[in-house]
């Protein structure tokens, strides 16, 4: 048994005694799903959400091939969590609510409630099932099992500890698991820099790769700006929108705790990407000087397991700080599953169960159901990578619903600023938008281009969704417009979140 392996399975060892430990101060539905968390909870919970998988290997593999820009991925998410922080997590906490389709019906009514609960849990199984494809691939390589029996074994795990201790687990074990991902890769950044024969040999290897390249390595807009736009823009809205993310901060104990943990995650989130994309320029120079991967079939294919090559390689990274940077990896998927499958089963209990199926239900039932739908939650995560995991499409479907995401708060800006916005013609707009972004990324890997390109500016499924999120809520708002009542209670939710946030 490798030494990697001997750090990954102790480290697999210690989340799940957290996970149960923090368990003994779950004994209510509301603590299952958060409740008066603390700031350094909250920060850590939320920034599960924000530091996935994608954040590690994804952006490794953007800074193979495009250099620094890579970075732009947590820069993004941290501008969209500021964004969240200054302009509305006081507002949202103001609610009294847990989910994000509870914020909904505050503006809409319980009816844009339930199909808002329906498209969100959906969108999380989606990211979930994406960071469950991560770690199967991951444990594949590094256990040399089969695909499914690695997916199966890491469901278990992140299942387990977070039906044990619910939003308190999530975040006692996101606690560790943001120290050993920054501590690991800023190690693992050190050594690969040192791998590739030291700084000034690195920044040359860099150097050359720019000028062979014709774009340079150091620019940060070397990956496109259609593609930092849509980040940025997706980041920006879908921090409003994401339940995993938000879940702890409504759980705040008031609404100016809410703002300053939103600020706080904002600048823990967004300096990651330094790293990772540092690690996947590293890989490259090294890959270039034929140190690693020399056999890849391209550049491409090298990129996809350049990260945990390097980790793996005894000639450039020691087995024990390559051991915890792949703890640092897998770190990063299970900081942001467990929160996601949370996530999903809250919505689903609150929103659907508690709100609509079954109101006067108890405490100790909505608790049950609670840890129900949260594990139904992680197997369906599992059980759609293990189909899907060979499917190219499953990483576009993901940006769409990332997309969805963020514009459905297109919806909800109407429901705060616009006295004319209807129940109705916001259910209209969520099932439309749910329909083109979807069919946009569909006629993408169809065709292979998006239905418009305007130049060298490709109109991707982000700016597709806005505009229809925005357009269809004018327009059936318009054609179906709110009654004296709906108008009445809208005025009426508006007036006692002013007070509320005078007050905080």
């Amino acid at each position: 048994m490798s030494v990697q392996l001997i750090i990954i399975i102790v480290y697999f060892i210690i989340t799940v005694l957290i996970g149960v430990m923090a368990g003994r101060k779950t004994k209510s539905a509301a603590a299952f799903t958060g409740v008066s968390l603390s700031t350094l909870a909250i920060v850590c919970a939320s920034t599960g959400e924000w530091l996935g998988g994608t954040a590690t290997t994804g952006v490794s593999e953007y800074g193979f091939l495009y250099g620094l820009s890579g970075w732009w991925y947590t820069i993004a998410n941290g501008i969209g969590v500021l964004f969240l922080g200054l302009l509305f997590a006081k507002l949202f906490r103001s609610l009294e609510t847990g989910t994000v389709p509870g914020i909904i019906e505050k503006f809409f009514g319980v009816h844009a409630r339930t199909v808002s609960c329906v498209i969100l849990t959906i969108v999380m199984l989606a990211v979930g099932l994406s960071q469950m494809i991560a770690a199967g691939k991951l444990g594949e390589s590094l256990l040399g099992l089969p695909f499914w029996i690695s997916a199966i074994l890491f469901a278990v795990i992140f299942i387990v500890y977070t039906l044990a201790g619910g939003m308190n687990a999530v975040a006692s074990t996101n606690v560790l698991h943001l120290v050993v991902m920054y501590v690991g890769v800023i190690i693992a950044m050190v050594i690969a820099v040192t791998g590739a024969g030291g700084l000034s040999a690195f920044k040359a290897g860099v150097d050359n790769l720019s000028s062979s390249s014709g774009g340079s390595f150091w620019n940060m807009f070397s990956i496109g700006g259609s593609r930092v736009s849509s980040w940025i823009i997706a980041s920006l809205l879908g921090a409003c929108t994401a339940q995993a993310g938000l879940q702890p901060v409504l759980s705040a104990k008031n609404a100016k705790q809410a703002r300053k943990a939103c600020i706080i995650t904002a600048f823990v989130a967004a300096p990651f990407g330094f790293f990772t994309a540092f690690l996947g320029m590293s890989a490259r120079v090294m890959f270039e000087q034929g140190k690693l991967l020399p056999n890849a079939e391209s550049v491409s294919v090298a990129a996809k397991s350049a990260l945990p090559e390097l980790m793996m390689n005894a000639e450039i990274m020691s087995p024990i700080v390559g051991g915890l940077v792949l703890a640092a990896i897998l770190a990063a998927v299970l900081s942001t599953v467990s929160p996601i499958i949370l996530a999903s089963g809250t919505m689903v209990t609150r929103d659907v169960y508690q709100r609509v199926l079954h109101p006067e239900a108890t405490d100790e039932q909505v608790l049950k159901m609670g840890r129900i739908t949260t594990a139904i939650s992680g197997v369906i995560c599992c059980v759609g990578a293990i189909f899907l995991w060979k499917a190219s499409a499953v990483l576009e479907l993901v940006y769409a619903a990332y997309s969805l995401r963020g514009a459905l708060f297109i919806v909800v800006l109407f429901g705060i600023y616009w006295k004319k916005a209807s129940g109705k013609g916001a259910i209209w707009a969520m099932w439309l938008t749910a329909i083109v972004a979807v069919g946009w990324v569909g006629i993408k890997l169809a065709t292979g281009s998006y239905p418009i390109v305007i130049g060298s500016f490709a109109v991707s499924e982000t700016y597709a969704a806005v505009v229809v999120a925005a357009v269809c809520t004018i327009v059936f708002s318009l054609i179906f417009k709110p009654s004296d009542i709906e108008v009445a209670e809208r005025e009426a939710t508006k007036k006692t979140v002013r007070k509320a946030m005078e007050t905080a």
